[in-house]
């Protein structure tokens, strides 16, 4: 399963990056959305897939019964989720307001002049 996990994660990081180079800036955020998802998903697999309970210790006992869930990648995925949520929600704002000014997504089109940038300020 790891393996298969393995590959997804390289394809994932190919298509995020892929698109990151691209000249559209629509694009470039559907490409870190796509990198901070095999990020994610790096993070996961590399704390183990394990079929296991929670890690609930016992009555009486010290440690849980193994086989046992790291909870410890669990967690830092779900602060990644909600993190890359908020970069890509400020990103797409942020996106909005520059094609607003500009005129269009294209990285090489994107050019103003002082003066212009001064009067919409």
């Amino acid at each position: 399963m790891e393996s298969v996990l393995a590959i997804v994660i390289g394809g994932l990081y190919a298509a995020g990056l892929y698109l990151m180079v691209r000249r559209s800036i629509v694009k470039m955020i559907f490409g870190l959305a796509l990198l901070g998802n095999a990020a994610n998903l790096l993070i996961f697999t590399v704390g183990r897939l394990t079929r296991g309970r929670p890690p609930y210790v016992p009555v009486g006992g010290t440690e849980p019964v193994p086989p046992v869930a790291d909870p410890l990648p669990q967690a830092l995925i779900l602060t990644a989720i909600v993190i890359g949520f908020g970069v890509q929600a400020f990103a797409l704002v942020l996106i909005k307001r520059v094609y607003q000014t500009v005129g269009t997504d294209d990285l090489d089109e994107m050019t103003t002049t002082d003066t212009d940038f001064r009067s919409n300020g």
